[in-house]
């Protein structure tokens, strides 16, 4: 937990439910001359609860901050579970960030697994761990006031109103909108989340039976609708080492039902009467002097 308001909320809720059950980390990411402070802040309030305590420290790699800090946050955290002996990670996430992964994705063009945003139940990214968001159903101003009537200040991270992330444009924008009812967008997100589940599903199904995987190739005989036929393809190249695009695949895919091999991300897709096979892309010799 960060020691801003949500994840303070998460504990003292967490704290009343199950007392006995209960660890927390704080992952320093070393990005705020602040952050070893805040951390050493929940150090204290745990202590003062009898909750053990770890802080993380993490180094982010350059790049897309916020990705590449959240990676690194979960990779820590998964460390920390393992040593630990702990089977499920609580996160603080609520409806207003549900409500604006929604329109960041939206705006980005997502497909259905993307609109799914967060889930209320997961898996902590590269384990079989559990990852539980109990608060998914709570309002940011809920969860402000319980911090607040317990009299604790919470941490306050800049970042959340610096407008050079997406989803600090958006939570502002959505301040002035006072006729959305964000409770209504986090249960669309909610709804497609099954969606997404279904066709999973879905494509697990048209795996088992469309799908031959022999040496060194994979081919597909297609049954499925367009957007399941997508996934496979794109579990197909991800198999044989690619890792392809939405939008590449759908390309790719269109050039295959015209009857037109096509290449993407190394891997080689031919047309045979009914069937797609996939391989690896030979490498390429590379000419000499003569």
């Amino acid at each position: 937990m960060s020691g801003g308001p949500d994840s303070l909320a998460l504990l003292l809720l967490a704290n009343a439910a199950v007392p006995e059950r209960l660890a927390v980390a704080t992952v320093d990411h070393g990005l705020r001359p602040e952050s070893a402070s805040e951390a050493a802040m929940v150090a204290e309030l745990c202590a003062a609860y009898g909750i053990p305590h770890e802080i993380l420290n993490v180094k982010v790699a350059a790049g897309n901050l916020q990705d590449r800090a959240r990676k690194a946050r979960y990779a820590a955290l998964a460390g920390w579970m393992a040593r630990s002996g702990l089977t499920a990670l609580a996160t603080g996430h609520h409806a207003d960030d549900q409500a604006e992964t929604l329109i960041m994705r939206l705006n980005r063009g997502s497909g259905v697994a993307g609109l799914a945003g967060v889930r209320a139940r997961g898996v902590v990214p590269g384990t079989d761990l559990a990852l539980l968001r109990p608060l998914i159903g709570w309002r940011r101003e809920e969860l402000a006031r319980i911090v607040e009537a317990s009299g604790i200040e919470p941490a306050q991270d800049p970042s959340n109103d610096d407008p050079r992330f997406d989803r600090a444009r958006i939570r502002e924008a959505l301040k002035e909108a006072d006729w959305l009812d964000v409770q209504g967008v986090a249960a669309s997100a909610a709804f497609l989340a099954e969606a997404e589940g279904v066709m999973q599903w879905a494509t697990q199904r048209e795996w088992n039976e469309a799908v031959k995987v022999g040496e060194g190739e994979i081919v597909y005989t297609p049954a499925a609708p367009q957007p399941i036929r997508m996934r496979i393809i794109a579990r197909a190249i991800g198999i044989l080492g690619g890792e392809p695009r939405l939008s590449a695949v759908a390309r790719l895919m269109q050039r295959l039902r015209n009857g037109k091999d096509a290449t993407l991300g190394g891997v080689v897709a031919r047309v045979d009467k009914g069937s797609w096979t996939f391989r690896r892309e030979p490498p390429r010799r590379i000419k000499g002097p003569d």
